[in-house]
């Protein structure tokens, strides 16, 4: 822990040098340069504060530890005595939340993302899956206030889909959303079994944070483009104009579809924003057969056998196999309850970073 204050103390100096810059006219009338500042002052705030409440009260439990060694007074003695107690108890809790604080974060955690869904083992079951997955995030999207847009979707005959992939975007998407990497495992009574056999199915789920700018060139014959007119709800716009935009990537065969901005060029934009973003994605790996070992890591092959989770609905049960949670409350995850599961993957993976800290420093 001395090791963390002292980085502390520095960071405190930053934080009031980012707060009198704040101030500075010349800054405020940089505006791009005075949203970079305002953020980082954002992202520090908080372990400042703690650590300020910290460094407080071990000065209230010298000062009372004085009262005691000086006073002769019992009934200051014993409030001395008292309120340290008090203090005391607080004082490993906020150490706890201080190393949590100053783990080192994953720079992709505020980006908003690309999530790819794919209906895997099981057939046109494991594509109404797909579907129920979809719907799922987007629910869980609605209670963080994110925005959902549809990117490219393969839908299948009986209403699931084969492939879908949206772009959710929002305050620390990445953060909460990395975690749903991995083949998800359903198993239930299939509307179209006869016999009431209980089926597994699974499909798998990528998410990729979209990169603002990427260093990659992409020759513009490499792209389809067609346009469309815009369904659903919009305004007067929708359905008047061909505003929306598909693009299509030859050498990968990846697709963006893009109607949710206002204009044709500004769904040209997005579209070609987000097509950077799955092609760098694609060729991070330099090849076919590396990428594909990725994305095996990342997401699984949908086989039965490799999950993250399990969706059990005769007994309304989720089961979390990384962390081996389970709860009883499947009706409420599937309509986008997912905190309790993102809380405890977010809590298990700072405990690891915790230990493996320990460790470096012992």
């Amino acid at each position: 822990m001395d090791k963390v204050m002292a980085q502390l103390e520095g960071l405190v100096a930053h934080y009031e040098e980012l707060q009198e810059m704040m101030a500075d006219p010349e800054v405020i009338n940089d505006t791009k340069r005075y949203m970079e500042i305002s953020k980082e002052e954002a992202d520090l705030r908080e372990v400042v504060q703690k650590y300020k409440k910290y460094k407080k009260d071990k000065q209230e439990i010298a000062d009372n530890k004085e009262i005691i060694a000086s006073e002769t007074d019992a009934d200051l003695i014993e409030m001395a005595k008292e309120e340290n107690a008090k203090i005391e108890k607080e004082i490993p809790e906020l150490e706890d939340q201080i190393k949590i604080l100053m783990l080192p974060k994953d720079p992709n955690d505020d980006k908003d993302i690309i999530m790819e869904i794919r209906g895997a083992a099981g057939g046109d079951e494991a594509s109404l899956f797909a579907g129920d997955l979809l719907r799922m995030y987007e629910k869980y999207a609605e209670r963080q206030n994110w925005k959902v847009s549809m990117i490219d979707s393969e839908p299948t005959e009986v209403g699931g889909y084969k492939r879908v992939a949206i772009m959710i975007t929002g305050d620390k998407v990445y953060s909460k959303l990395k975690y749903e990497n991995g083949a998800h495992r359903v198993q239930r009574i299939p509307v179209t079994e006869s016999q009431g056999r209980v089926h597994t199915s699974t499909a798998t789920v990528a998410v990729m944070p979209e990169y603002e700018q990427v260093d990659i060139d992409i020759d513009p014959k490499d792209i389809r483009v067609d346009v469309y007119r815009s369904s659903g709800a919009g305004g007067q716009h929708i359905n008047k104009t061909s505003s929306a935009v598909r693009m299509t990537h030859l050498p990968t065969g990846i697709v963006v579809a893009m109607q949710d901005q206002r204009s044709q060029q500004q769904n040209r934009e997005k579209a070609m924003q987000i097509l950077k973003s799955r092609v760098y994605d694609y060729y991070e790996s330099q090849n076919q057969a590396q990428y594909d070992a990725k994305r095996k890591s990342a997401v699984g092959t949908g086989d039965r056998s490799e999950r993250i989770r399990t969706y059990n609905y005769p007994q309304n049960r989720v089961t979390d196999h990384r962390i081996g949670l389970t709860i009883n409350k499947l009706d409420r995850v599937m309509n986008g309850e997912l905190d309790e599961i993102i809380d405890a993957l977010i809590l298990y993976n700072q405990t690891k970073q915790l230990e493996e800290l320990a460790d470096q420093n012992a």
